[in-house]
């Protein structure tokens, strides 16, 4: 089922920030924000610019472009430039880029979906000038815990659920496939090189590879243990998975077997997130789990025993990576916090 709405509210505005960077073990910048940030992504496709980010916070999206020192001399620090503000029923759950979001053509395209705790999923789309659209989808019956876009044309949407379920939509709104799940569905992923197959983890420990043509799966993953909180396929090496579960890491070569080749403990408490670097198939960070008073960022690198950096974050929500440095960003207390890594 699709409601289709106008964009009740849309907030416009063009603001800059430059912050230099932190010291010792805090983040490398940080960009301060209005609201508790719930969800941070930035886009992982080719815009035609600066890096797309957008975060949501309680009733709203932010849409901007990033630049950093290291790719820009003219830049100190970070300059963070607001496109549009979007405002949002409820709270921002989990938000997914699409690949058709480009600000090197006109019109510009913004494009991105969003889930919150109505168990419906949204769809908004702006010219960023007087062209904005928000599609409502219903079918969940519990809370949607991830979601993506097919990242080749970005035609199709997959969200995964607290009722056991992963669906596939059209951009109408329409439900194309529905997989049923053996318990809640925590991830989901789709990969550039591989669009005809969907990788879904599921919180019992189970991470599964369908084929999108015949709806059947094809490969399964086991941690060996539960919950499973949080999975990613490798952008840069599609035979390695990657996992947090209860409070360890764990990584796959799905061509060797379906336990996991490596396994580490990382944070005292639960681990919340798992992200791969989109830079760096041996890269990847993970966060201790939500909701805590400081939560903790490690960065990873395979050739160490040790995590290679250590952050923490007032309150910190979500994880991502820039698309193309070693930075990877969480939310957190009226703050973006930003961490550069070396490799």
């Amino acid at each position: 089922m699709v409601i289709l709405l106008s964009l009740p509210k849309v907030i416009s505005s063009v603001t800059t920030t430059e912050i230099k960077q932190d010291s010792g073990r805090g983040a490398s910048y940080t960009v301060p924000c209005d609201d508790y940030v719930h969800v941070v992504e930035f886009s992982p496709f080719d815009s035609g610019s600066a890096a797309l980010l957008a975060y949501g916070g309680n009733q709203y999206v932010v849409v901007g472009t990033c630049r950093f020192q290291e790719e820009d001399m003219e830049v100190e620090g970070v300059e963070f430039t607001t496109l549009r503000v979007f405002h949002h029923a409820l709270r921002v759950d989990c938000l997914a880029w699409s690949p058709e979001s480009r600000l090197d053509k006109l019109p510009q395209l913004i494009r991105f979906c969003t889930a919150a705790a109505d168990r419906k999923v949204r769809l908004l789309t702006s010219d960023l000038q007087n062209q904005h659209e928000v599609k409502v989808m219903e079918g969940h019956t519990s809370y949607i815990n991830h979601l993506v876009f097919e990242p080749t044309e970005g035609k199709q949407i997959a969200s995964v659920s607290d009722d056991h379920t992963c669906r596939v939509w059209d951009l109408e709104g329409n439900e194309t496939t529905t997989f049923r799940l053996r318990s809640p569905g925590v991830s989901v992923c789709w990969h550039p090189e591989d669009a005809f197959k969907l990788m879904v983890a599921e919180k019992k420990g189970t991470i599964r590879f369908y084929d999108l043509v015949t709806q059947q799966a094809i490969l399964s993953l086991d941690c060996g243990q539960s919950p499973l909180m949080s999975a990613d396929w490798c952008l840069t090496n599609t035979i390695k998975v990657g996992a947090v579960t209860g409070s360890d890491w764990v990584i796959w070569d799905i061509t060797r077997s379906s336990y996991p080749q490596e396994k580490r403990p990382a944070h005292v408490e639960r681990a919340g997130n798992f992200r791969w670097s989109r830079v760096n198939e041996n890269l990847f960070s993970t966060t201790g789990c939500p909701g805590k008073i400081s939560s903790q960022l490690l960065v990873h690198h395979l050739g160490h025993p040790q995590p290679v950096m250590i952050g923490s974050a007032t309150v910190g929500a979500g994880l991502s990576w820039h698309r193309s440095l070693p930075l990877c960003v969480i939310g957190g207390d009226r703050k973006l916090s930003f961490w550069m890594t070396e490799m």
